[in-house]
């Protein structure tokens, strides 16, 4: 009976020893971390794995979460510094770096984190107008983060992020806003309208004056052209002449027999061009033309020498015991006159 009681006796005491080694050994998960408190004073941290305490002595004080975490910050109401009320609401990121800070520094952390950004919240943005807390929400959120952060330093808790989800102004004023903003943009239409025509104005204006520069040139040029034409038309001219004047003086009464048929056929010839001439009557015989066709055969010959052939003026004989008292006709004042004349 002593043995089995003695046996009795060990049983219990390996079960006692396995409960004793069971309640020691702690097993801690990835991404927390545990607070020990040896008779309610705290004495260190445990890790993630496998940890060992004294059972009955030590305890697991706080679990606390090591993870980066989120906080939804309510809706409240935010009045600017030029006196509009909107209403905000914000999401900050945390995490705790010290979990004995965290757990006995401040009670209700998340609470605490929550009530912290809030009045921050308040402070920054009533330090701000309604168009600069609309327009500048990256500084808004650098502002909190710098603030809450440095706040929440000593409780082992390291604030990464601080965002502002939205700012809304009551309808009155967003409707205000919007009139506001469109009157702007007309007026900045109407600018932008204004300079247009402005511009369009100058261009078409140098466009003007580009074109008479390029006119009065070109009228310059044709002006100079044709004075530089009748320059040279005068000079062959007055050449012409001279060289006429020359034979003439030198007694070569063929030569201007010559110039003056030659005029006196261009001549002819304009007339029977004449659009408007269809029947010309002149005073004159047809053996004037002929005539001075034979002043140019007689300048032939004296070029050519006696061999040219030239024309002759085949004349009619008249009676010279005949006399009439009609008009007497044109007769060529370069022809020859008729031998007893």
């Amino acid at each position: 009976m002593d043995f089995a009681g003695l046996d009795i006796v060990v049983i219990a005491l390996v079960v006692l020893v396995i409960l004793i080694l069971f309640a020691g050994i702690k097993t801690i998960p990835q991404g927390y971390q545990y607070t020990v408190e040896r008779f309610g004073r705290y004495t260190r941290t445990l890790q993630p794995g496998l940890n060992l305490i004294i059972p009955f002595i030590d305890r697991i004080g706080s679990k606390m979460n090591v993870m980066e975490q989120v906080l939804d910050i309510p809706t409240q109401e935010v009045i600017t510094r030029d006196n509009a009320s909107v209403a905000s609401d914000a999401v900050a990121f945390y995490q705790i770096l010290n979990p004995a800070q965290a757990a006995y520094q401040v009670a209700h952390l998340e609470h605490a984190i929550i009530n912290l950004t809030m009045t921050n919240i308040r402070s920054v943005m009533g330090s701000m107008d309604l168009d600069e807390l609309l327009s500048n929400r990256d500084k808004i959120n650098d502002q909190l983060l710098r603030v809450v952060d440095e706040a929440a330093n000593p409780w082992g808790v390291k604030i990464t992020r601080v965002e502002i989800k939205d700012i809304a102004p009551p309808k009155d004023l967003v409707d205000a806003m919007a009139r506001q903003m469109k009157a702007e943009r007309e007026k900045r239409a109407q600018v932008l309208e204004a300079e247009g025509s402005r511009n369009a104005q100058i261009l078409r204006a140098e466009g003007a004056k580009q074109s008479a520069i390029l006119e009065a040139e070109g009228l310059r040029e044709a002006a100079f052209r044709d004075a530089e034409a009748r320059e040279r038309l005068a000079e062959a001219e007055a050449k012409a002449t001279k060289m006429v004047s020359e034979a003439i003086a030198a007694g070569n009464v063929q030569a201007i027999n010559y110039f003056v048929a030659q005029k006196y056929t261009e001549a002819m010839a304009s007339i029977g061009k004449a659009p408007n001439s269809k029947i010309v009557l002149m005073p004159m015989e047809a053996s004037s033309l002929v005539g001075s066709l034979g002043g140019i055969g007689a300048i032939a010959r004296e070029v050519f020498g006696d061999g040219a052939t030239v024309p002759q003026r085949t004349r009619q004989s008249t009676p010279a015991t005949t006399t009439t008292a009609s008009t007497p006709a044109f007769r060529n004042p370069f022809d020859t006159p008729p031998q007893g004349t």
